[in-house]
Formats: C-alpha cells, sequence, structure tokens
C-alpha cells in the first residue's frame, strides 16, 4: 500500500495544479541575502538546539505563544505567524514561530518534564537571546544547548 500511494504522487500532473496562495506579512529589509559573517566565515544562519530538562508548565498553551512571542523580539527578528498544537493525551505541545529570519519551533513532553526548541536564524537576529526567555518561563532544572553554522560552503 505504501508503494503504491508513492507511486500515485510521484506520477501526480502537478503542471495545472492551483495551490494555495497564503497571505505574507511585509517586512520591509533591504535586498539583502541575510547571510551571517562570523570570524572571517560566512554561513546562512545560526542554529541552536536547546532542551530542557525538568521543566515546568509545558501543557500552558497560553504560555507558550507569550514565550515564542518573548523569544522573537529578545532576538531581534520578525515574526510572520505562530502556530501551536495542543495534544489533548498528555497535554504536549507542538508548534512553530515563523519568522522572515527563519523559525522557532518546539515540542514538548509535560509528563517527561522535556521540551526541545530548534531556534533557527539569519541576518541581524540575536537567536541565543531566547535561550534565557525559556529559562525564565519554564524553569528548567538542566539545559542543553548545541550551537550549529547552517549554509556554510
Amino acid at each position: 500500500m505504501k508503494t503504491e500511494h508513492a507511486n500515485n504522487i510521484s506520477h501526480m500532473d502537478t503542471s495545472d495544479q492551483q495551490w494555495p496562495v497564503h497571505q505574507q506579512k511585509k517586512i520591509s529589509h533591504e535586498a539583502t541575502d541575510h547571510f551571517m559573517e562570523r570570524e572571517g566565515v560566512v554561513f546562512a544562519g545560526e542554529h541552536i538546539i536547546i532542551d530542557l530538562w525538568g521543566a515546568r508548565y509545558l501543557d500552558d498553551l497560553a504560555l507558550m505563544e507569550k514565550v515564542l512571542r518573548a523569544c522573537v523580539k529578545q532576538a531581534g527578528a520578525h515574526l510572520l505567524h505562530i502556530h501551536l498544537h495542543h495534544f489533548t493525551s498528555t497535554g504536549g505541545i507542538s508548534g512553530v514561530a515563523v519568522l522572515a529570519e527563519s523559525h522557532i519551533s518546539v515540542h514538548t513532553w509535560p509528563e517527561k518534564g522535556y521540551a526541545a526548541f530548534d531556534v533557527f536564524m539569519c541576518g541581524d537576529a540575536k537567536p541565543e537571546k531566547t535561550i534565557s526567555v525559556m529559562k525564565a518561563a519554564f524553569l528548567p532544572e538542566k539545559v542543553n544547548i548545541k550551537n550549529l553554522m547552517r549554509g556554510i560552503k
């Protein structure tokens, strides 16, 4: 069944397909590629992987939206939209804040006290400034951070 479905998708004629057009928030940036440079290295953006352990309030949807908005502001980024989903079985939250500079995504497991955040930003944004916002909101016992420079040739 899986193979049949894959074959149907790969052979679809999409030339006449009418794809939905999404409204986009206009951001007034000068025409630039927003690549970053640090110590002579040019790259697309900074991607911070943040794991919170022993965290609280990970099932609070309203708080999560406030935290994402505060992270965007603290980092100096530009919010396009937020989409969050609340799982009724566990209270966990999955979602994303889509930014002009890229995104912040979140997945929580309240029953484990664990949250996984990805913060990827380019240009003049400061993604590292989101960490203190998350710590203050969710009060984790332990924080693991990995920092990646994306798009290095």
